[in-house]
């Protein structure tokens, strides 16, 4: 038996990891609740609008929440290594551990897990935020885990974004995710705007105000890859380089961005060619309908007129006149 179990007195216990994000579970929660109330009235809508009505609700409900969601999403940026490298100051113990960077609008999270994930007596299952928005200070955070005693190869990683350091990383990624955040803000009220003006219906201006929301989206993208593309160091454990690439939030911002390019020019396009079937689509043209179809029947004159006798008009062979008399 050893003094403090074999462990420093000073090292704060791993931290424990919620399973998910638990903003994102929030958020898909409101909007799975909003899809779940569409599908119960569905049956209330008849004819063939129902199926191009549940289509418009989905799609609406996919990019508000995509929009709403990358914001606190941490995955813009990844990247893994394996290596074995020390585990924590003071301490000659190597350990053989799977390191991850992922980098987020709003700060970086470093993962570190074991493999496997017991050694040196400890479970070895880290991740640490370090966050720079405007609310928070990231070198205090990372004086924080100094402080705690985190592992080394947490607090090597997360050293490379302080403001102290030569870098200069921190500078880019925070100023790139700042105006990332800023536009998808005002991506997110553009699709507020659309949803409004489909429901309106004004459906030209709609479909333009989703051609600004894909233009916003594609412009923070633009954004965080300026930080993206510039010089950064080399994190490195022994032989082994920590490298980052474009995540899984990056990607589904991309592929939301087009799909509201390509609905916005569907909109504009049949709006100027075919509008009955853009009107078909948004269920408009069923109302109209019957009044078109009583525009096309053939029909007789007003039969009101002054006179007490209406003249029927037989065949010309015949040139013959009958009058009736109303009663």
């Amino acid at each position: 038996m050893t003094l403090w179990n074999g462990s420093f007195p000073f090292y704060a216990g791993t931290n424990a990891c919620f399973p998910f994000n638990t903003t994102s579970a929030v958020i898909a929660s409101v909007f799975l609740s909003a899809l779940a109330t569409s599908i119960i009235i569905l049956p209330g809508i008849r004819g063939k609008g129902r199926l191009f009505w549940l289509l418009r609700v989905i799609m609406g409900l996919f990019i508000g929440a995509v929009v709403l969601t990358i914001q606190f999403t941490r995955d813009w940026e990844s990247g893994w290594v394996t290596a074995n490298t020390s585990y924590k100051s003071f301490s000659s113990a190597v350990v053989k551990a799977d390191i991850g960077l992922h980098i987020g609008l709003a700060g970086v999270n470093v993962t570190l897990v074991g493999n496997p994930v017991n050694q040196v007596n400890e479970t070895i299952d880290y991740n640490e935020h370090f966050a720079w928005s405007f609310d928070a200070d990231y070198d205090h955070s990372y004086s924080e885990g100094l402080e705690k005693g985190l592992p080394s190869p947490i607090l090597y990683v997360a050293e490379k974004f302080t403001t102290e350091s030569p870098c200069n990383m921190h500078r880019q990624y925070r100023i790139s995710g700042h105006y990332a955040s800023i536009t998808l803000w005002m991506a997110l009220c553009t699709w507020l705007i659309s949803i409004l003006l489909f429901s309106m219906p004004i459906l030209l201006y709609g479909g333009y105000m989703l051609l600004l929301t894909a233009a916003l989206m594609l412009f923070s993208l633009l954004f965080f890859i300026t930080a993206r593309n510039t010089p950064k160091c080399p994190i490195q454990f022994g032989p082994a380089f920590l490298k980052t690439d474009y995540g899984g939030s990056f990607w589904l911002t991309l592929a939301t961005g087009l799909l509201c390019l390509l609905l916005g020019l569907g909109v504009i396009i049949l709006n100027s060619v075919r509008p009955q079937k853009l009107k078909l689509v948004f269920n408009l043209d069923e109302g109209k309908g019957e009044k078109a179809e009583g525009w096309d029947k053939p029909h007789l004159p007003d039969e009101s007129s002054s006179s007490d006798q209406d003249v029927l008009m037989v065949p010309l062979n015949e040139l013959c006149e009958v009058t009736t008399t109303q009663l």
